[in-house]
C-alpha cells in the first residue's frame, strides 16, 4: 500500500487554522508540556528580532547591577569608599555605577570596596561579568552569522493567462544585494476533504512547476502552476477553494554566496490571498545606462488580466 504523502503537518483535522504557516515563516504551531531547557533559552536569543535581542540583554544589564548594587549598600555605608573626594552620590547610585565598573572588569578607581564582604561580593561579580559578556558576544556572534534568507514574496498569488491555459503564480526577490544560486522551489496545496470514512482530514498535494529552479535569482522570479487538466486546481473556482480550506504552502532554498551554505525560508497563501483576474507587472527596467534595475517594491504590481 503507498503510503499517503504528509509533508510532516499532519493529516489529522482537529478544528479549522488562521493558515498552517505564519507571515514570518514560522509554523502555526505552539508547545507546552515540555522542559523549557538551556537549549531552548538558547535558541530563542539567536531567533528573535533585533529589537528584543538588545531589550533583553539591557533589561539583564541593569537587572545585575541593581542586584550586585542592593547587595553593597546592605553591607553598609562603610563598603564602598571613594578614593579621594565624595562624588556627590547618593549610596543607591554609588553602588550601582561601582557595580558597572566592576561587572565589566574596567574599575576607574574611584569608587573602591573595603572589608572582606566587599571584596568577596566584587570578584564574585568580577567572575559573573566575564562570564556574561563572554556568552553576549558569543550571541552576538551567532546571530551575526547565522545564515538566513531574506526574500521577499508578492503579496498575493494570482491566476493569470499561461501559454494557452491559465497557471496559479507568485512573485519572489531577494532584498539583499548577494546572489543566490541554484534555487529550488516546492509548493505543496493543502486542502480539508472528506476521506472514505466520512472524518475530515488534510490532504497535501505536490503542485508541478513549470520551472522548479533557476540558476541565479538576481531579478525576480515568478513562480508558476499550470492549470491543466492534470492539477488539483482544474476545475476549481474561488468558492471552492474557501470551502476546502485551501493553503498554498512553499519552501524556497538555495545557494548563498555571501555564506556559503544553503539557506530556506517559508511562505504560504490562504486561499483568500489568490487574485483570480490579474498579472505581475514588470518589477525591473533598464536604465539609461544599461544596467537593470531592480524595484523591489514593485514585486506587488498586478494588473487586471
Amino acid at each position: 500500500m503507498t503510503p499517503s504523502f504528509d509533508p510532516g503537518l499532519t493529516q489529522q483535522y482537529s478544528g479549522a487554522l488562521l493558515r498552517t504557516i505564519n507571515r514570518d515563516g514560522s509554523f502555526n504551531v505552539s508547545r507546552r508540556g515540555f522542559r523549557r531547557a538551556a537549549g531552548n533559552v538558547y535558541v530563542n536569543l539567536i531567533r528573535t528580532t533585533w529589537p528584543r535581542f538588545l531589550g533583553i540583554m539591557a533589561c539583564l544589564y541593569l537587572f545585575v547591577n541593581g542586584l550586585f548594587g542592593a547587595v553593597y549598600v546592605l553591607l553598609g555605608p562603610g563598603a564602598l569608599r571613594a578614593s579621594d573626594r565624595d562624588l556627590g552620590l547618593n549610596p543607591l547610585a554609588q553602588a550601582f555605577f561601582f557595580s558597572t565598573q566592576t561587572l565589566s572588569t574596567v574599575g576607574y578607581g574611584s569608587i573602591y570596596p573595603f572589608g572582606l564582604a566587599a571584596h568577596l561580593v566584587s570578584a564574585l561579580e568580577v567572575t559573573l561579568g566575564v562570564g556574561g559578556f563572554a556568552l553576549a558576544t558569543s550571541l552576538m556572534f551567532a546571530r551575526f552569522s547565522r545564515p538566513n534568507a531574506k526574500l521577499v514574496f508578492s503579496r498575493q498569488m494570482v491566476v493569470a493567462p499561461y501559454r494557452d491555459q491559465s497557471g496559479l503564480e507568485f512573485r519572489v526577490a531577494n532584498q539583499r544585494s548577494n546572489v543566490m544560486m541554484e534555487v529550488e522551489a516546492d509548493v505543496i496545496l493543502m486542502t480539508v476533504e472528506r476521506g472514505p470514512d466520512g472524518k475530515l482530514r488534510r490532504n497535501f498535494v505536490d503542485l508541478p512547476l513549470e520551472r522548479r529552479k533557476v540558476f541565479f535569482l538576481a531579478l525576480t522570479w515568478t513562480v508558476v502552476h499550470p492549470i491543466g487538466p492534470e492539477s488539483p486546481l482544474w476545475g476549481r473556482t474561488r468558492e471552492d477553494l474557501e470551502r476546502l480550506q485551501a493553503e498554498v504552502l512553499i519552501l524556497i532554498k538555495g545557494f548563498d554566496d555571501s555564506f556559503s551554505q544553503v539557506v530556506h525560508t517559508r511562505y504560504s497563501y490562504r486561499w483568500d490571498e489568490i487574485d483570480w483576474s490579474a498579472r505581475f507587472l514588470p518589477a525591473f527596467e533598464a536604465s539609461p545606462a544599461g544596467h537593470l534595475v531592480l524595484d523591489v517594491d514593485r514585486i506587488h504590481d498586478t494588473a487586471p488580466a
